[in-house]
């Protein structure tokens, strides 16, 4: 199996610096201000709350993109970066330019996210 090239590799590792640099600082800021004392008043919607609420959520979100990029860059120390982790098929270049992180090829990445839309229980609305 044939892997990405050494001045496309290095292209991209560039990138996913870059990335690593920026969430780490947005990383940063939010854990600080989450750390800020809130002034909780027990109306429903406190704006303080919601605001930490999301910032969590942010935080969460960050948190499992930097887990990623780290995972890039491992791969590419390993010299399997661009290899898709489930069919070990090459993941194309245009799908890395886009997402560097990524660990799976268009094909099985369309078959998790079909997996996991089946196993996820469907939501009753009720009118």
């Amino acid at each position: 199996m044939k892997t990405a090239s050494a001045k496309f590799v290095s292209k991209e590792r560039e990138k996913l610096l870059k990335d690593m640099a920026h969430v780490t600082a947005e990383l940063e800021n939010l854990r600080d201000l989450m750390q800020a004392e809130v002034d909780v008043e027990p109306d429903e919607g406190d704006s303080e709350i919601f605001e930490r609420e999301k910032n969590a959520a942010l935080i969460a979100v960050l948190e499992r993109r930097l887990k990623d990029i780290e995972t890039a860059l491992k791969s590419m120390e390993k010299g399997e970066y661009g290899l898709c982790t489930r069919c070990g098929n090459p993941i194309e270049p245009e799908r890395l330019e886009i997402k560097p992180d990524a660990t799976l090829c268009v094909e099985c990445q369309r078959e998790v996210e079909r997996l996991s839309r089946r196993n996820r229980p469907q939501r009753q609305i009720d009118w």
